[in-house]
């Protein structure tokens, strides 16, 4: 942790640098060629040679800063910032020599750079410490190879005192501004990890809001369905006596057509009550862990379901392909209410999308392993469910349709059925051309 934050902090030191230095060098070149004025006020005979000498150094800081702009001076921005801040150095140096030696008033001149280093650019302590000891030494050269030669004592000496000051403090100040840089670094870090934790924590808080949205309507769903359950279970028992006694009469006997219409009515009794039933164990989220032990034949189910949507289905072809055995285990009336609801999803898409020849393939086979549960899959050839749809299909109260055309409970409750018994509803789908759905359920003849 503490190796990556040192290296992304050289990589943001890098960058920080160079910037100050392409500042401080360009600043230089205007300070050293403004320097002309110094030069005409105190020393006119040398005006023109310390003219050429500003321009040749001024010249030499441009290229410095054309380099700056490659790659290569980009990654060695320090070496290119020591050698910039140098050679006015040894330009003042030679001024020096030229002039008074240490009476010569320029040696003011070293301080500033030596001071400026330390104080406005990103230097490290040893850069620092290296550049004032180059800048004492090319002092003590110049004033010794001043003609007149110089006094340890008297001018001499306290410019190199001052020198030498101004080079202990700046070393100081380098030590200083690095911790500072580092220290602000580390908050800025700290500062962009807390507000990514705050993020993160924002949108924990915002889902478990939704969840607990989410539980009330369940909650509230629940006392809803339980009502119903109770205001619609009485007729709905009247209902299935009369069926029952209207089954046993020989009119009914005679006729297969009057016997079939009982029957159906019958299933649709028995799918108002596990459709309230269904509704108050979603809405509580109570999983059976017991299978349904209830015998019956896939293909009758999948007939009472394509009768009861007949009027959703009217000039869509539905086809059937069921292979082997179809006797299932299961609640019979739930897997009506589960192909029901695919197979009216499927017409109502097609239509609203106005597929042509529209067409439901609905198969049925066995599978898994060792043949132990039939595989059904229902397939239509409608627009389809856009990718970030695909994965909430399940989700309750999540639909695609207008408002007030559906809950978006259809499919969490199939889900919730499937799953009741041992399976597992699946959605697959190419938007434009197709939607499927694929569930499996216990085969009868083999044991729970």
């Amino acid at each position: 942790m503490i190796k990556d934050q040192q290296s992304s902090y050289a990589s943001v030191l890098r960058a920080y640098r160079l910037r100050f230095s392409r500042g401080g060098a360009l600043t230089a070149i205007v300070l050293i060629l403004l320097g002309t004025g110094l030069d005409v006020s105190l020393y006119p005979n040398h005006q023109l040679a310390f003219f050429a000498a500003r321009v040749l150094t001024a010249a030499a800081l441009a290229g410095v800063l054309f380099a700056m702009r490659s790659a290569w001076g980009e990654r060695n921005v320090q070496a290119l910032t020591f050698c910039w801040l140098l050679a006015p150095q040894l330009m003042i140096a030679w001024m020096i020599q030229q002039t008074e030696g240490a009476h010569s008033i320029y040696y003011a001149g070293l301080n500033l750079a030596v001071f400026a280093s330390g104080i406005a650019l990103p230097f490290s302590l040893w850069q620092n410490l290296s550049l004032g000891g180059l800048t004492y030494l090319s002092y003590v050269a110049a004033c010794y190879l001043h003609p007149g030669g110089v006094q340890w004592n008297g001018a001499f000496a306290v410019n190199s005192m001052f020198l030498v000051f101004t080079a202990i403090a700046s070393a100081v100040c380098t030590f200083y501004n690095e911790q500072a840089r580092f220290m602000l670094y580390q908050l800025k870090a700290e500062l962009a990890d807390n507000n990514a934790q705050l993020e993160a924590t924002n949108r924990d808080l915002a889902e478990i809001k939704g969840q607990m949205l989410q539980q009330e309507k369940m909650a509230a769903l629940g006392t809803l369905a339980a009502g119903l359950l109770h205001e619609v279970n009485n007729p709905v028992n009247y209902c299935m006596m009369a069926i029952d006694v209207a089954i046993e009469e020989p009119a009914a006997r005679d006729s297969e057509l009057l016997s079939e219409c009982l029957a159906d009515a019958k299933r649709g009794m028995q799918r108002v009550q596990h459709i309230v039933s269904d509704l108050k164990t979603f809405a509580y989220r109570k999983q059976d862990a017991d299978h349904y032990s209830a015998r019956f034949m896939f293909e009758r189910a999948l007939d009472s379901a394509v009768r009861l949507v007949s009027h959703e289905t009217k000039g869509i072809t539905i086809r059937r392909e069921l292979r082997g055995d179809t006797m299932v285990r299961g609640d019979e009336a739930a897997i009506i209410g589960v192909l029901i609801n695919l197979i009216s999803n499927a017409a109502l898409a097609m239509r609203k999308h106005g597929t042509v020849n529209p067409a439901i393939d609905i198969a049925a086979g066995a599978g898994g392993a060792h043949g132990q549960r039939l595989q059904v899959s229902v397939r239509d050839n409608g627009p389809g469910i856009l990718p970030e749809h695909l994965g909430r299909v399940f989700e309750p109260f999540f639909t695609t349709r207008e408002v007030g055309q559906g809950l978006g409970l259809g499919l969490s409750i199939s889900y919730s059925v499937v799953q009741r018994h041992g399976g597992t509803l699946v959605a697959d789908s190419a938007a434009g051309f197709w939607t499927q759905f694929t569930f499996d359920l216990p085969c009868a003849a083999h044991p729970p």
